[in-house]
């Protein structure tokens, strides 16, 4: 397992306009000085946190998936986010994770009744883990990280993601929650949520972070726009596993 290089893109998005939120974060993307391994993005980059499902969402494969992976091949990374897609009858919040080669989905599984997602969007069943240059990355979106049964580490992952739109009103809920999962699972945390003022008039203060095992904060974008690189140490994750196992007196249980 080597060093991971990550980036966190921050930025404001255009309400219900994929063109122009592609457009701007490419922009942004073009502009890193950093080589970087994965890219991740806020939750619905192309939209905002619309509940406008039907109209929103793009069919399996659709613009945004071939703009991810045609990114994910020119820098050579992963590069993720979540968008409304059509699937089963209805529309999921799904967080894409492109490499050159493919691209995995996780579909939300926690879905924010206070806003009516619920209604709008169907629930996703199955928690997802990719691999990527040796490390195991587990996907999440937003209000995902409010239920830490469900990204319990069982020893199967190293990293967790969580994409978000989560409004500045609980910004303190969502810095400590990222630090929680953190340090209770024992492996290296990125949140990343956007920043500015939706068509709802919710504000977002933005506050992606890059958490190390232990707790510590690695990035704080607190509600600057652009991106922001960090190395996540391999080495530093498996010494801090050795030498604080308490892993291995955690409860056995299963998710239903």
């Amino acid at each position: 397992m080597r060093d991971l290089n990550a980036t966190l893109i921050q930025c404001e998005l255009a309400w219900e306009q994929p063109e122009d939120n592609r457009r701007q974060i490419g922009d942004v993307i073009a502009g890193l000085e950093n080589r970087s391994d994965l890219i991740v993005l806020p939750e619905m980059f192309t939209t905002g946190f619309s509940m406008n499902a039907i109209g929103n969402a793009e069919q399996p494969g659709g613009a945004t998936q071939q703009w991810l992976q045609k990114l994910a091949v020119a820098y050579d990374c992963a590069i993720t986010g979540s968008i409304a897609v059509h699937g089963d009858g209805g529309v999921y919040n799904r967080m894409l994770f492109a490499t050159p080669d493919e691209v995995h989905y996780y579909d939300k599984r926690h879905l924010f009744r206070m806003a009516g997602e619920h209604k709008r969007y169907l629930p996703g069943g199955e928690r997802v883990i990719v691999k990527w240059r040796d490390w195991r990355i587990l996907l999440q979106v937003c209000y995902d990280l409010r239920f830490p049964v469900f990204s319990r580490n069982r020893k199967d992952y190293d990293l967790a993601l969580y994409v978000a739109n989560w409004p500045s009103l609980r910004r303190l809920h969502w810095r400590q929650l990222l630090v929680a999962r953190a340090i209770e699972n024992q492996a290296c945390v990125i949140g990343v949520n956007r920043i500015g003022s939706d068509a709802r008039g919710l504000d977002y203060s933005g506050d992606s972070l890059a958490v190390s095992a232990d707790g510590n904060l690695l990035a704080d974008l607190e509600n600057r726009s652009g991106g922001v690189a960090v190395q996540l140490d391999a080495a530093a994750l498996q010494a801090y596993r050795e030498s604080f196992p308490c892993h291995l007196d955690a409860d056995d249980f299963q998710v239903e």
